[in-house]
């Protein structure tokens, strides 16, 4: 799967192995909504392009793109997560078998601080060498509480020590969340915080039933939603709707707190309003969702990039606010894409 495509000059920008890892994810949940079989055969294609040419066999890693030196945290939580997700689709052995030699290349190459389980995971390392690559100011490039996301990896795979993993990753999220938002002064930038704060949100989700989480769960989505709703009219990424609306609404049926049907209402129209006609001339852009738009709100110009990802959550966010309007709510938290 491509990072993009840019529809103002019809190409695709270079194929992710995280991307396609969040494809496996979207494509294997449009076949438990649907029962369609393209959307599980192309899901096991997208898995088998993974276990086979993305990952790299000498160094026991997924790097970043095809030929990358470097490999990230986060990009290979989200792969393990949508390899654990055709697994349990298929059956397929392989997709498990790779699943698991990424989460221990998650666990064991990523590992900072002083070892004893303080959550603290670097977000990119070097190959062959897996050394830790200097931080950065950029959010990507520092550790923080989006790495909780990919933690969920280990959570899921339910493998003995994952839950440990997860825990001492919870821990340190919870200790740093406040200051991920204040750190950047650059109105833009921190719309693009917003959406690797979702991730931190999407994290606490398995665990909303603890108070101190319960706590951060409401307090964040209220700090990220006025955030996102006061930036917007400058600039906007649809997939910051897309991941407050599905945080919104998950936490609201596990019982973490009641849901505001307004701003939901509101974040499902944001986040559609970015979505190409099913009937697009350009039929790579059919039933797409932009990534963004800049200036006057929802009259503001498309940003020309239609994105997996944008798209993916959208879809996923449209769809759970479909059935929670519809009274047939019906979700397994590992669904999440």
């Amino acid at each position: 799967m491509a990072r993009y495509y840019r529809s103002d000059s019809d190409a695709n920008a270079a194929v992710s192995n995280e991307i396609t890892g969040y494809a496996v994810s979207a494509l294997t949940y449009l076949h438990s909504l649907t029962g369609e079989t393209a959307y599980l055969d192309a899901a096991s294609r997208a898995a088998r392009y993974l276990c086979r040419h993305a990952w790299d066999q000498a160094g026991s890693a997924f790097p970043f793109e095809p030929g990358s030196g470097r490999a990230y945290f986060f990009d290979t939580g989200i792969i393990v997560r949508g390899l654990a997700a055709a697994w349990r689709a298929t059956g397929d052995d392989e997709f498990l078998t790779r699943a698991r030699e990424g989460a221990l290349s998650l666990a064991f190459d990523f590992m900072g601080g002083d070892f004893m389980g303080n959550g603290v995971f670097h977000p990119i390392i070097s190959l062959p060498e897996k050394q830790p690559v200097a931080y950065e100011p950029r959010w990507s490039r520092t550790p923080g509480c989006y790495q909780l996301k990919s933690a969920l990896a280990w959570r899921e795979l339910a493998e003995q020590g994952g839950a440990k993993l997860y825990e001492s990753v919870l821990a340190y999220s919870l200790a740093t969340h406040e200051a991920f938002l204040t750190v950047e002064p650059d109105r833009e930038k921190l719309m693009d915080r917003l959406h690797a704060y979702g991730y931190f949100l999407e994290g606490l989700l398995p665990v909303a039933e603890r108070s101190e989480v319960r706590g951060a769960l409401a307090s964040g989505l209220a700090r990220a939603a006025a955030l996102y709703r006061e930036i917007a009219p400058e600039f906007e990424r649809s997939d910051v709707p897309a991941q407050l609306l599905r945080v919104r609404l998950i936490a609201s049926h596990l019982g973490a707190f009641e849901l505001d049907e307004e701003a939901a209402c509101e974040e499902a129209s944001r986040a559609a309003s970015f979505q190409a006609a099913g009937d697009h001339p350009d039929p790579r852009l059919r039933g797409g969702f932009y990534f963004g738009r800049k200036g006057a709100g929802k009259g503001g110009a498309l940003l020309p990039f239609c994105n997996p990802v944008s798209t993916a959550f959208g879809m996923q966010a449209l769809e759970l606010w479909r059935q929670h309007q519809e009274g047939r709510w019906s979700f397994d938290l590992r669904q999440l894409i």
